[in-house]
């Protein structure tokens, strides 16, 4: 059994996974809001709670937001923003006295459903995070890839394709520092901008998907272009990595009509005549961080 943990920014879950992904124990706590020691503190008092329901030390994974800073192991591009400058990882590591392996929540939903669900036949596994922000991981032969630079699947951050361009008004600033970010488009702060910028219509993701499912025409317009844009950004990944299977997670991965026509308007931009990709909705709801937290370490006997 392993032990996962998902650090969030207003909850922290933990669990305990059997070997054969089942979930024994599961603990969920609000996340200290105020200081990052209170945050380190309630996170490691979690993991010791469920280590005391094994008579065997577990091995544990922790999916964060953010990513570590490889060259000086400190923690960035966190929407917790106690988080960033910190050194977590050797946090946790000295105040439990063991090691654990740590990973950012994209990486850890993609080997979440790489293992044990929708790509647990697949070879690779694209798994997407398309909500507050939007990410990715890479998981091939049940291997999660993360690269030298511990960057693979940070597809979020590269520039829309010219196609997609077209399609909005005007730049957009993102706040790595850089224009036009596959984020600023396809997370829920982009699909707000362009339901404002292109249909005059205002309202949060959730409530643009609800006015669309109520036959709104402006959102069922707004939706159809969101399409559209998902589309041509994932072709690009299908180019270049092939995946077996997509897998999309975050809340706008909810949005039905995705699954209806992104396969077919990703057509023209994939350099094959049948697209085989399969495109699928998660098996475990839009988030499951600390089952694939728990996936960092391989099934005991397999260390």
């Amino acid at each position: 059994m392993r032990i996962g943990v998902d650090l969030g920014g207003t909850k922290i879950e933990g669990l305990i996974l059997s070997d054969a992904g089942e979930i024994v124990e599961k603990v969920r706590i609000n996340t200290p809001a105020d200081k990052y020691d209170n945050t380190l503190k309630a996170l490691c008092d979690l993991v010791e709670n469920l280590q005391s329901f094994d008579t065997v030390l577990l091995p544990v994974g922790i999916g964060t937001p953010g990513t570590l800073s490889m060259s000086a192991e400190i923690m960035k591009n966190c929407n917790s923003i106690n988080l960033n400058g910190r050194s977590l990882k050797k946090d946790i590591e000295n105040a439990l006295g063991y090691q654990i392996r740590m990973e950012n929540d994209a990486n850890c939903f993609a080997l979440s459903e790489a293992h044990y669900g929708a790509g647990k036949d697949s070879h690779t596994v694209f798994g997407v995070i398309i909500g507050t922000g939007t990410g990715a991981g890479i998981v091939i032969n049940r291997k999660l890839l993360t690269g030298p630079n511990r960057i693979a699947g940070e597809w979020g951050h590269n520039c829309v394709p010219a196609s997609v361009r077209e399609l909005f008004n005007s730049d957009r600033n993102c706040y790595c520092g850089r224009k036009n970010c596959i984020e600023t488009v396809l997370s829920g702060r982009g699909l707000r901008q362009t339901f404002l910028e292109n249909f005059g219509g205002e309202g949060e993701a959730v409530a643009i998907s609800e006015l669309a499912q109520r036959g709104e025409q402006a959102a069922i317009d707004c939706i159809q272009l969101y399409s559209r844009q998902l589309a041509q950004c994932l072709a690009t990944i299908v180019n270049v990595i092939d995946p077996d299977i997509i897998v999309l997670g975050g809340g706008l991965s909810n949005i039905k009509e995705i699954y209806n026509s992104v396969l077919v308007q990703m057509q023209d931009f994939v350099f094959t005549d049948t697209i085989l990709t399969k495109l699928s909705a998660p098996s475990f709801g839009d988030a499951s961080g600390a089952r694939g937290a728990a996936c960092l370490w391989p099934p005991r006997g397999m260390i």
